[in-house]
């Protein structure tokens, strides 16, 4: 049950190649690629940055108390 070796993983390339092809595996490729890029991109512009307040100008206050009772 060790690691596959690379003769192993030639075989499966290829199987793969020839069920879906490359014409879709590319397809496939740029599909992913374009969802990431619009994830990464969602992500920068809903992540507030330090020290920015919300544009409504609300602010958070909070109070911190200790579990532990010395």
């Amino acid at each position: 049950m060790g690691s596959f070796s690379i003769w192993h993983w030639l075989i499966v390339l290829a199987i793969v190649l020839v069920v879906f092809g490359t014409k879709k595996l590319r397809n496939i490729g740029s599909d992913l690629g374009g969802a990431v890029k619009g994830f990464k991109e969602g992500m920068k512009d809903d992540a507030p940055k330090l020290g920015e307040s919300d544009q409504k100008g609300h602010t958070i206050d909070a109070e911190v108390k200790d579990k532990q009772q010395s």
